[in-house]
């Protein structure tokens, strides 16, 4: 039986605060076989940089995911693609971005792959120039090009849409270990296994400011709504923070057993 902890959205200094002091606890409490964390707001609140990987990368950590926001920072987010190989960006981005959609590892005689997709619904259909290709067809593709007999596969489906996140899983149901939901920052209360044991849930929830607009400062967005400014992504920094993940329990066939929520709150 393996035990993998994934880690949602880690938002700007305060996620990389929360990560810093919560991690090291967890991993002594749960004891996970593998750390996953998503990262596509680690620096400033979007995109990455080789400082701010830096900054956690003596956590532990086995694999990074990403998202939408991950080259935000250009030229910087790039580089990270040539320094961490197990950093991954959505597999159906353009093939001509830097970085893969898929990182292979192995932890005590198990086989990983970990998979990050982006959805379609609620998002521009090009990116940098090129098209976000279908992920229930790049997904398909995937799979039967990169998984192998007794893989856990851990598939990081970035999505803003519930409806597209419940239809994915039911489309990997039975296929991978477990489809975990990220992006829109807010924990939900759907974790399960479904029939095939493949463990899912539509958001993990975001590591950051907990008292914020799903890690923004809370009069930023009030601006925007009100109509009284644009909107500034400025990631609050003061306060409570919080960090959200769940467990997941697998077999060596790959098959989840359990999927748990797991959520705390720090000072700041």
């Amino acid at each position: 039986m393996a035990k993998i902890l994934f880690i949602g959205d880690v938002v700007g200094k305060p996620g990389r605060k929360a990560l810093r002091a919560v991690l090291p606890e967890w991993k002594e409490k749960y004891r996970p076989d593998a750390v996953i964390v998503n990262i596509e707001n680690l620096a400033h609140g979007k995109g990455v940089t080789v400082n701010t990987i830096n900054s956690i990368h003596d956590l532990g950590i086995d694999a990074y995911t990403s998202g939408n926001h991950v080259f935000d920072k250009g030229n910087l987010s790039a580089e990270c693609f040539e320094k961490f190989s197990e950093l991954v960006r959505p597999a159906n981005f353009p093939q001509s971005l830097p970085g893969h959609g898929y990182y292979r590892f192995a932890k005590n005689g198990q086989q990983y792959l970990i998979v990050n997709l982006n959805a379609r619904v609620f998002f521009e259909k090009q990116f940098n120039n090129g098209e976000i290709a279908n992920p229930f067809f790049a997904i398909d593709r995937l799979l039967l090009d990169q998984a192998q007999k007794g893989d856990i596969i851990i598939v990081d489906f970035h999505s803003e849409a519930t409806s597209e996140k419940i239809a994915f899983g039911w489309h990997l149901d039975g296929r991978v270990t477990a489809v975990l939901g990220t992006h829109t920052h807010v924990p939900t209360a759907d974790a399960r296994v479904l029939p095939k044991a493949t463990a899912y849930i539509s958001d993990v929830g975001m590591t950051g400011a907990r008292d914020s607009v799903i890690g923004v400062k809370t009069q930023n967005s009030l601006d925007m709504f009100l109509e009284k400014s644009a909107f500034k992504n400025e990631p609050e920094e003061e306060g409570v923070l919080i960090i959200n993940g769940v467990l997941i329990e697998a077999n060596g066939g790959g098959k989840a057993s359990r999927i748990e929520r797991i959520s705390q709150e720090i000072p700041n």
